[in-house]
């Protein structure tokens, strides 16, 4: 499969099992991805894991892959959600045809956009997300991954394995 991902992360607090499972199922299915943030370098996760960013999201077209998703991670709130720069490019991913998909806070991220209005989607079963979710006229759904033809959404760490087995799914 020669197919790209691009795995957007927080500058700082990423969650490890959210980026490390599903970033591994593609890997094995031959998926090239590409970890991007608002900044590159090295960046520290949720429990101390690192991972190095290849680009920074602002710099990059969503048409150079076949898949974007964001990842959460306590940073993920803090840096992604409110980041406008972010909203766009994930509007540009849709409106592009490009698979847009969210894990836990990764998921209020996409649901922010407005592309899941009225759509079920799921994130980290806790009332601040859900709460975000329904802000946004989203019906919060507890699975572990909720897949639409056009965006995926996953629950957290739990369904982080879930998550990548349909990325890769979807990428057939």
């Amino acid at each position: 499969m020669s197919k790209k991902a691009l795995f957007i992360i927080p500058p700082e607090r990423f969650n490890e099992v959210e980026l490390f499972h599903p970033k591994l199922a593609l890997e094995e299915a031959g998926v090239e991805v590409t970890i991007a943030s608002t900044k590159t370098g090295e960046v520290t996760g949720d429990y101390q894991g690192k991972i190095n960013v290849d680009v920074a999201f602002s710099d990059i077209s969503a048409t150079d892959f076949d898949v974007v998703a964001v990842i959460g991670g306590s940073g993920t709130i803090d840096h992604l959600w409110e980041n406008n720069e972010l909203n766009q490019f994930l509007k540009q991913t849709h409106n592009q045809k490009v698979l847009l998909t969210g894990i836990c806070a990764g998921s209020v991220s996409v649901a922010k956009t407005g592309l899941l209005t009225e759509r079920q989607a799921t994130c980290f079963p806790v009332d601040v997300m859900i709460n975000q979710l329904k802000e946004n006229d989203v019906n919060y759904v507890v699975e572990e991954v909720v897949v639409h033809s056009d965006i995926i959404t996953s629950n957290g760490p739990d369904g982080a394995k879930a998550f990548g087995n349909a990325l890769v799914e979807a990428l057939k």
